[in-house]
């Protein structure tokens, strides 16, 4: 019997490449790594075109349009990458017979909360990316009804561009560093949300029954602000910068920033089963491996 065939796109974004290094461990699944000069997953007959081919068991969609403060002014190819080729890949999933998972954003939430976020909690985005976004889940649960839809908050890893890395970067570079202390959220270390990803699909293909459709938010454990990560880094570095914790005032950005990110994770925890690490020892962990992999 052929192993079922698992399509990644975004293959080269953080946790595209976190989904590779994962993959390994799951060699019940062939595995296909696309990025968009792979495939234009905002074009109708290639992607038809490619799921004839390869006829996929499950789809990750981990393809976005990531630079916030660019999307205000990028409008329509932060729309045309997050939400129309959103509900492209979901529409064409449901003609495949395809199992579509989704990787959305805290941003689709205002950040004036005072309590984790639940899944049914009212959205209102601040920024025209958590718009894209949000426009993107709508799409992809109006176009395919079985799709199942992650939000994540804070992703880093040793691949790509994130917060992490660029901290340890001007930690080495500086004596001191501004980094506001007023936005709180929950980090997610995007080699824990891979591994999560690719138990569900494993869970969904070994019983039909356990792929439950809808909307789900996935961190790892803990409130933080981004303060209180840039300390942590500088900790875990051995860094002697000077962390200065400042308002967000003081750091104006072209869009708009949730000031609470918190998710309430009882929902993923309860239908798929997950672990959830603390935020902490994810970051230690990769930092670990960040450094292994410099000697």
């Amino acid at each position: 019997m052929p192993q079922p065939v698992v399509i990644v796109t975004g293959a080269n974004g953080q946790l595209g490449k976190e989904l590779m290094a994962a993959s390994a461990a799951y060699s019940q699944f062939q595995f296909v790594f696309l990025s968009k000069e792979d495939l234009a997953i905002d074009q109708p007959q290639p992607v038809q075109t490619y799921f004839k081919k390869s006829m996929p068991a499950f789809c990750i969609n981990c393809a976005a349009y990531t630079t916030v403060d660019k999307a205000e002014t990028e409008q329509g190819t932060a729309m045309r990458i997050n939400a129309d080729a959103t509900g492209l890949l979901a529409s064409v999933c449901k003609s495949f017979n395809t199992r579509f998972i989704h990787i959305s954003t805290d941003y689709v939430f205002d950040g004036t909360a005072t309590a984790p976020y639940k899944e049914t909690d009212p959205t209102n985005p601040v920024n025209y990316y958590g718009l894209t976004k949000l426009r993107g889940e709508q799409m992809a649960i109006a176009n395919n009804k079985e799709s199942v839809i992650i939000r994540t908050s804070w992703v880093y890893s040793e691949y790509g561009n994130n917060f992490v890395k660029t901290m340890i970067r001007l930690m080495r570079e500086k004596k001191h560093l501004n980094v506001v202390n007023d936005q709180w959220g929950s980090p997610t270390y995007a080699a824990d949300l891979a591994k999560a990803l690719l138990d569900i699909i494993a869970a969904g293909n070994a019983d039909s029954r356990n792929w439950i459709p809808g909307v789900y938010h996935y961190s790892n454990d803990g409130v933080i602000s981004w303060y209180d990560f840039a300390v942590a880094i500088k900790t875990l570095t051995g860094s002697n910068c000077h962390i200065n914790p400042i308002p967000t005032s003081a750091y104006p950005t072209p869009a708009k920033r949730p000031a609470y990110s918190v998710f309430d994770k009882k929902k993923i925890q309860s239908n798929w089963h997950l672990p959830i690490n603390d935020w902490r020892s994810s970051l230690e962990a990769m930092v670990g491996r960040c450094n292994a992999a410099l000697q």
